[in-house]
């Protein structure tokens, strides 16, 4: 029988997955990592689901970061442009994502110098504007219907970009370990 009665709030502690590791100094840092677990599965699960509605089928969640970037602000990206700015180190993943987006006529490969370099196709733009027609209706509506400051929205994404770094920097400092 517990010590408690019904009307004393109970203390749950943060939300973590991980309880000894946010016993440490900064058990805050613990709940951000696993708030963004959660965030990064639920995303992924959403661009592929968002992509199969839009009628491009089969592609992962890497597929579709990768074809938005090639897509972004219409100009041919090279893989060391996609890498750095996906913040990916295994360069053979995005090769791989290319090379199935090529086969499916969504971009087309040249050449900047010695470099390779991907371009959107208009079949590639065309999925594209189709998962930002369905990401407005089904995923923005409802965001909006939430009223979230959007100032605070970019000040989280900020914060998230800043801390991004000293998570590599960590890793950095392990691998020389």
């Amino acid at each position: 029988m517990s010590d408690k009665t019904p009307d004393q709030p109970t203390s749950i502690g943060p939300v973590v997955s991980s309880a000894h590791l946010a016993s440490g100094a900064m058990p805050a840092l613990s709940e951000v990592e696993f708030a963004v677990t959660m965030m990064v599965n639920a995303y992924h699960r959403w661009m592929v689901r968002c992509m199969a509605a839009s009628g491009t089928e089969g592609m992962s969640p890497l597929d579709v970061l990768v074809l938005h970037t090639i897509n972004h602000r219409g100009r041919p990206k090279t893989l060391s442009d996609i890498c750095l700015v996906l913040n990916i180190e295994d360069t053979h993943t995005v090769t791989y994502a290319m090379k199935k987006l090529e086969k499916a006529g969504l971009i087309t490969s040249g050449r900047r110098g010695k470099e390779k370099t991907a371009k959107i196709t208009e079949s590639g733009e065309t999925a594209c504007l189709e998962y930002r027609r369905l990401r407005e209706a089904i995923l923005i509506k409802p965001m909006k219907a939430l009223g979230l400051d959007e100032n605070e929205l970019s000040r989280l994404a900020a914060t998230l970009r800043l801390v991004s770094g000293n998570y590599d920097q960590a890793a950095r400092a392990a691998a020389a370990m």
